[in-house]
């Protein structure tokens, strides 16, 4: 059985312009074209979309899913995997609500709160296996010491930071600013200055790939691409990204 591009977007509440793309990058490419241009996919297809859309979930770049795919050929072991992950996550989140739950009643009888019973659920260390696996347990180590470092008005400031990055790359892109200006390149610097102040954050030439591949992901995901204003406008801060890699080469 066959859907077409407009039931994919459907059903995974992904634009057909994404699927499009992941189709030029090898990741999901349609089973068929009809002779009307239309995009169909078959249940193998649609399988593949699934891991994507998974592996995207947990974070990694579209270049990083590529890799990933051409190394786990067999589906069945990969989702798998996928389901414990999700399993994992559902406790997780199912272990947050009983924790804020808890933390409510607690301040509406007046009670003492238990710090050990509000922060159930929060350790943002619970996917520690699987970026050591993808990236690395240095990059892991380093990231996590910069972030657990940083008091409450540090870590406020460096998101303030990103909040201000990601409003002037939308007004940017609303004026219609070509991505080779001298104000869209000057924002493509402060970006990239951006990404190098995170621990982790690969350098060399291994640093124009991941921003290179994290621009992709910018335009595929609908929820990156809302940052700056919708695909267009990622597709402006990718295109000037690029750029500046380019004209720094």
């Amino acid at each position: 059985m066959e859907r077409s591009i407009q039931e994919i977007a459907r059903l995974t509440g992904i634009t057909s312009r994404a699927l499009r793309h992941y189709g030029e990058l090898g990741l999901v490419p349609p089973s068929r074209i009809g002779s009307n241009g239309y995009r169909y996919y078959d249940e193998r297809a649609l399988v593949r979309l699934q891991r994507v859309l998974l592996l995207r979930d947990l974070g990694l770049g579209l270049r990083q899913i590529a890799d990933v795919l051409a190394h786990e050929s067999d589906e069945a072991s990969a989702l798998t995997t996928h389901l414990s992950l999700l399993r994992q996550e559902n406790d997780r989140l199912a272990r947050q609500i009983a924790a804020v739950e808890h933390t409510i009643a607690s301040i509406q009888r007046k009670d003492d709160l238990m710090a050990e019973t509000m922060f159930d659920g929060f350790d943002h260390t619970q996917h520690k296996a699987e970026v050591e696996e993808h990236w690395g347990a240095d990059a892991y180590a380093r990231s996590d010491a910069w972030w657990r470092g940083m008091s409450d008005d540090e870590r406020r400031q460096w998101m303030s930071r990103v909040d201000e990055l990601n409003r002037h790359w939308t007004d940017a892109a609303a004026v219609g600013t070509s991505a080779g200006s001298p104000e869209a390149q000057q924002l493509a610097a402060r970006h990239l200055d951006w990404l190098r102040s995170v621990p982790g954050t690969p350098s060399g030439d291994d640093f124009a790939d991941y921003v290179r591949g994290l621009a992709e992901m910018y335009v595929a995901d609908e929820r990156f691409a809302a940052n700056y204003g919708g695909v267009a406008g990622a597709e402006f801060v990718r295109d000037a990204l690029v750029g500046r890699l380019e004209s720094a080469s």
